[in-house]
């Protein structure tokens, strides 16, 4: 199949998937953070970008939001390259919870938080980001966030603010950690970076360019710059693969196979390894905070596409091939 022919063959997918569920009306927006809750439900996009820096997209796909909990993917691989893989496991460990990502939980054993990816192990990833001071922390996280997107990006101050003054669930588990030695810089210093890094400002292309970056060894497919040492990334992927999804991770790697990571902004991204990053955007919520057209989409690429990565149909290896 020709590239040409990829091309269209991409699109009407995303045109076909966009179509069929655009009117789906399950599911509600996160309104634990009040600013959350004036997000409009109808929003609706999906964007694929290959490594190669082929861009397919439709729908709202220039809309702004807040990355929210997608965000702990990328917090992670900067503490990896900070601190390296023994010294973060000390302090965060890599096991799924099957519990929701505000669990206020730690490993019985280790006392550290089950993995990165729920509340309590973002919390301590984030407060291990090096720096002298929360200005060139903050600047830091920025600046990574700047090489996996490919433009310069901003805090949404007033869902910063927004998380900062509900965000008591959050302070608990904080402390729980603190106590057991798992944090031990100041609480709400480093609470106040992992607001801000959920209140990075993207949009859905964003979000596929960042799940490509990861795809391609850690070099964005656009700009072509390195954005997270490549020797982590194996580590990144396998923790989305078994945690990203929350309580829905087992499900999820069974059904579509591809490590991924939601968050309640209505934000997906999928990582589809040499191949090609997916992101969707819908706000509506399933029950375990995960968007409902954004899981719909995602299986129906994943099967259509032959994506899963234990995938060894016809269909599979021939769309898995010529997409690269």
């Amino acid at each position: 199949m020709a590239q040409g022919d990829l091309e269209i063959v991409l699109l009407d997918i995303l045109k076909e998937l966009h179509s069929k569920y655009k009117s789906l009306q399950e599911g509600v927006v996160a309104n634990y953070i009040p600013e959350l809750a004036k997000v409009n439900p109808d929003l609706f996009s999906i964007c694929i970008v290959t490594v190669d820096g082929q861009v397919y997209e439709i729908g709202d796909y220039e809309q702004l939001f807040t990355i929210q909990s997608i965000s702990k993917v990328f917090a992670y691989g900067l503490a990896l390259e900070d601190h390296g893989q023994v010294e973060v496991l000390k302090r965060v460990g890599v096991e799924p919870t099957g519990e929701a990502f505000n669990a206020i939980i730690l490993d019985e054993q280790s006392k550290r938080p089950y993995n990165p990816m729920v509340n309590a192990g973002a919390i301590a990833t984030t407060s291990l980001i090096k720096g002298s001071g929360a200005t060139e922390r903050l600047n830091r996280m920025l600046d990574m966030f700047q090489r996996y997107i490919g433009r310069d990006v901003f805090v949404d101050i007033s869902v910063f603010t927004s998380e900062r003054s509900t965000g008591h669930r959050n302070r608990a588990m904080a402390h729980l950690m603190l106590n057991f030695g798992m944090i031990d810089r100041n609480i709400e210093e480093a609470l106040d970076l992992y607001f801000q890094q959920c209140a990075v400002i993207v949009n859905c292309h964003d979000l596929a360019v960042m799940a490509a970056t990861l795809a391609n060894r850690g070099i964005n497919p656009i700009s072509k710059k390195q954005a997270v040492d490549k020797r982590y990334i194996k580590d990144i992927l396998s923790v989305m693969y078994t945690c990203g999804m929350y309580n829905f991770a087992g499900e999820w790697a069974y059904k579509i196979g591809i490590p991924a990571k939601s968050g309640v902004c209505g934000g997906i991204i999928a990582v589809v390894p040499h191949k090609m990053g997916i992101g969707v955007f819908s706000p509506p919520l399933d029950a375990r905070g995960n968007s409902v057209r954004g899981v719909k989409v995602c299986e129906e690429l994943s099967q259509q596409l032959g994506l899963h990565l234990f995938e060894c149909s016809d269909q599979g290896w021939k769309y898995g091939e010529e997409i690269c």
